[in-house]
C-alpha cells in the first residue's frame, strides 16, 4: 500500500513538472514525419537516406554478394553485434571501417560510438584531468554540456559565440591567467563546432588555432571540433572544415557524426592512436554499451564508397544553388514587405550552410502555417536555443526544387498578411474597449490560415 502511495505521488509530481512544461509553451512531443509534406526541416542535407544507388549498396553488402563485406561480417552475426567491442561486439568489418574513415579525413585514427554524442561525452568526460581547464563556445552542442557534467576537470570556462564566427566584430575570445596553464602544467581542451545546427554559421577554426597557439605557446592548448552538421557538406568531397582549411595538425581531436548528411548513423572520434587506445580504455560511452550492428556498420561504409566516388559532388553542387536562390528570395520579400524585427527577421549575410533561421516573436505560428500549407519546418525555441532568440529553421537539401522554395516563400508571405491583419483587428478591439489574449490570437490567426488554405 505504501509502495502504491510513494508511486501515485511520484506521478503526480512527474504531471505537475509536465503541466508547467505546457504552460510555458515547451512542452515536447514524438511526431511521426509527415511523407505528404516537402521537407525543409530533417538534417538529411544531401538526402543520401533516399539515394536508390546507396539502398542498392547496402542490400549488397547484406546479402553478402561482395567477399569484403562476408569475410568482415563478425563471427557470421549479419544482425546484432552480440556485445560490446570490448567483449564480442567487435569484428574486422568495424576496425576496416575505422581505417577507412581516418583515411578518408586525413587522420591518425579514428574510433566508431554508437552516436556524436555518445563520442562527444566519452571523449570530453575521461580526457580532461583535475587541473585542465574545457573553453567552450556558449553556443555548444548539448552533448559537450554532458561530457563535461561528467568530466575531472573543475574549471570550465564559456566564451562568447560571436568572438569565433567569421564577419563579426572581434571580442577576447578567452583569457586565463592562471599559474599553472602559463606554465603549460595544465591542458587547455577548447571546444567548439564546425558547423552549428541551429544558426547555421561556421566557425572561424583559423583564427582559433592561431589564438591557441599565440595564448598557449607550450603547446597544451588541443582543439576539440565538433564536425557532426559539417562532414559531408564542407570541404573537397565532404571532407568537413578541419580538412577544408588544412587543420589537421592543428586539431586535436574530432568528432563527427553519420546521422546527417551521410545518410546513415553513428558517430566517431578522430584522434591520434594514442588517444584512440585511451578511449578505448576510459570512454564509458564505449566500454558499457553494445557495439553496432553490422547493418549500421555497413550503412557507413556504403556511405563513405558513394562519397568517395563522387557522386556526392553532384548533390553538393544543387545544394550550393538551392542555398543561394532560397536567400534571394527571402531577400527580396524582406525588401518587399519590409516586416518588423518581432515578426521576422531574415540573416543578414548570405548563408555558407544549408541551415537557414529565420527569427520571429511568433515561431510556432509561422510553423504551424507552413505545415498546414504542406511544408514542414519546425519552431525552435527556448532552452533549445536562447531565450529572445525564437526561430524557425529551415534546411535544405539536395532533392529539394526550385519550384518548393518559391511555395515556401509564398507560405511565408501569406503567412505574414494573415499575422498583419490579425494584429490590425486586435488593435481596433483593444481600442473598442475589448480584450483579446495571446491564446485567443494564436487561435484566431490558425483559423483564418485554414480558412484561406
Amino acid at each position: 500500500m505504501k509502495a502504491s502511495s510513494r508511486m501515485g505521488s511520484l506521478e503526480a509530481t512527474l504531471q505537475a513538472r509536465l503541466a508547467q512544461r505546457e504552460s510555458q509553451g515547451r512542452l515536447r512531443h514524438l511526431e511521426i514525419p509527415r511523407p505528404d509534406l516537402v521537407d525543409f526541416s530533417s538534417n538529411d542535407y544531401l538526402s543520401l537516406s533516399q539515394d536508390l544507388v546507396l539502398r542498392n549498396a547496402l542490400i549488397t553488402y547484406l546479402n553478402g554478394l561482395e567477399k569484403k563485406a562476408l569475410s568482415f561480417s563478425s563471427n557470421r552475426r549479419a544482425i546484432g553485434s552480440g556485445g560490446s567491442r570490448l567483449l564480442d561486439g567487435n569484428s574486422a568489418f568495424c576496425e576496416y571501417l575505422e581505417h577507412k574513415l581516418s583515411g578518408f579525413h586525413s587522420s591518425e585514427a579514428a574510433l566508431l560510438f554508437n552516436s556524436a554524442y555518445d563520442a562527444n561525452i566519452g571523449l570530453i568526460s575521461c580526457v580532461p584531468g583535475t587541473r585542465d581547464v574545457i573553453l567552450y563556445d556558449s553556443l555548444i552542442h548539448a552533448s559537450i554540456h554532458d561530457g563535461m557534467r561528467l568530466s575531472r576537470a573543475t574549471k570550465k570556462i564559456h566564451f562568447e559565440h560571436s568572438s569565433i564566427i567569421q564577419d563579426t566584430g572581434r571580442s577576447s575570445v578567452w583569457g586565463d591567467s592562471d599559474q599553472q596553464v602559463r606554465c603549460g602544467e595544465s591542458n587547455v581542451f577548447i571546444c567548439v563546432e564546425a558547423l552549428y545546427s541551429m544558426d547555421g554559421d561556421i566557425t572561424d577554426l583559423e583564427y582559433v588555432s592561431n589564438v591557441v597557439k599565440a595564448l598557449l605557446p607550450r603547446g597544451n592548448g588541443y582543439i576539440i571540433v565538433d564536425e557532426a552538421h559539417s562532414i559531408g557538406i564542407l570541404g573537397d568531397g565532404g571532407r568537413g572544415l578541419v580538412c577544408q582549411l588544412g587543420l589537421q595538425d592543428q586539431v586535436w581531436a574530432r568528432v563527427i557524426g553519420f546521422g546527417k548528411a551521410m545518410g546513415s548513423a553513428g558517430g566517431a572520434v578522430l584522434c591520434s592512436s594514442v588517444a584512440r587506445l585511451y578511449l578505448i580504455n576510459y570512454a564509458r560511452t564505449l566500454i558499457y554499451t553494445t557495439a553496432m550492428s553490422f547493418l549500421s556498420l555497413a550503412s557507413i561504409s556504403a556511405a563513405y564508397d558513394y562519397m568517395t566516388s563522387g557522386e556526392a559532388d553532384k548533390r553538393r553542387k544543387q545544394l550550393t544553388m538551392l542555398i543561394q536562390y532560397c536567400h534571394d528570395k527571402f531577400k527580396s520579400l524582406d525588401q518587399r514587405l519590409r516586416p518588423s524585427a518581432a515578426l521576422l527577421r531574415m540573416p543578414r549575410s548570405p548563408p555558407r550552410s544549408p541551415i537557414i533561421p529565420l527569427f520571429t516573436s511568433y515561431p510556432k505560428s509561422l510553423a504551424r502555417h507552413c505545415q498546414i500549407s504542406k511544408f514542414m519546418i519546425r519552431a525552435i525555441v527556448a532552452p533549445t536555443v536562447p531565450k529572445g532568440q525564437e526561430r524557425v529553421r529551415i534546411c535544405l537539401h539536395a532533392s529539394n526544387t526550385i519550384e518548393q522554395v518559391d511555395g515556401l516563400c509564398r507560405a511565408i508571405e501569406t503567412w505574414l498578411g494573415l499575422l498583419k491583419t490579425e494584429r490590425d483587428a486586435r488593435t481596433t478591439k483593444h481600442n473598442q474597449g475589448g480584450a483579446t489574449t495571446e491564446a485567443d490570437s494564436q487561435e484566431s490567426l490558425l483559423g483564418n490560415m485554414k480558412a484561406s488554405l
